[in-house]
């Protein structure tokens, strides 16, 4: 039995998809409301809340396999859950930015995850994605209501992955050999802009889309208003303020791992105009 949390975000979506395509066996997706969730004929949908690892006892109940984003929930109680049910392997979404920029707060985070889950008992699989390609739905309202994109470091070009990708590359480490005590740095087949992700965007729209290049300060004072001072600080050193070698790799791991290339951006782009009209 596999049991998928964020069963119904962008990564775990599409796992969810994936294990029912491949006929992965037992799949269970985990969600806060069941009766509100629709998933794939053979997916039992199952109701718990990361917040709440006592919540997940039905969940875990059978579950073998388990993948896990990190810093969603109470990390350390959901892995001692895990234990407890007999859970044998898990696959933890992590980040780059534990390679790239291990002194943010948010890669410490990250970090002490990873070591709870190699510490735990359990197998594990560690994947590592840089920026998502979905993060360019934070534009969206803006978008739709025709105003310009505001955005600092512009020209900054990162290897953004489509969350589909680190989708394909837990769905082999669940199901396939070779995968247990391996930690994979995941990106996009090249380096893209911002700028160049807003074009693309206009593209599928068939309409041009303003974007407005804004100066760090009033990106923090925007983005800190929601996410706190010290998010918003991390999410634009690793946006472009601090964009180290290590950060603008591109790496062939999805390829190796998947055995297929790696998705553009303009492939998600297309994939989601839907949400910028």
């Amino acid at each position: 039995m596999i049991l998928v949390t964020g069963a119904t975000g962008n990564t775990g979506s599409a796992l969810v998809k994936e294990l029912r395509a491949i006929g992965a066996g037992p799949l269970r997706g985990l969600t806060r409301d069941a009766m509100r969730v629709v998933f794939p004929e053979g997916v039992e949908a199952v109701e718990g809340d990361l917040a709440r690892a006592a919540s997940l006892k039905p969940a875990l109940d059978g579950v073998r396999s388990l993948f896990l984003v990190s810093r969603v929930g109470a990390d350390a109680e959901i892995l001692d859950a895990a234990r407890q049910a007999g859970v044998d392997h898990v696959v933890l979404v992590s980040s780059i930015t534990v390679l790239t920029h291990p002194h943010l707060g948010p890669a410490e985070e990250n970090l002490a995850v990873e070591r709870l889950l190699k510490d735990s008992g359990m197998a594990w699989t560690i994947l590592r994605p840089t920026q998502f390609a979905s993060n360019a739905l934070w534009w969206a309202e803006a978008i739709r209501a025709h105003e310009a994109v505001r955005l600092p470091y512009a020209d900054i070009g990162l290897p953004t992955i489509h969350p589909a990708d680190i989708a394909s590359v837990a769905r082999v480490a669940l199901t396939g050999p070779g995968h247990r005590g391996q930690t994979y740095a995941l990106t996009g087949p090249e380096r893209i802009t911002a700028r160049q992700q807003v074009a693309a965007i206009a593209r599928t729209l068939g309409r041009e889309v303003p974007l407005a290049e804004i100066s760090r300060v009033e990106a923090h004072r925007d983005m800190a208003a929601f996410m706190g001072d010290e998010a918003a600080d991390a999410v634009l050193d690793v946006t472009g303020g601090d964009a180290n070698d290590e950060l603008l790799m591109v790496r062939d791991t999805v390829s190796r791992v998947v055995g297929a290339p790696a998705r553009t951006f303009r492939q998600w782009a297309e994939e989601h105009t839907a949400a910028f009209r």
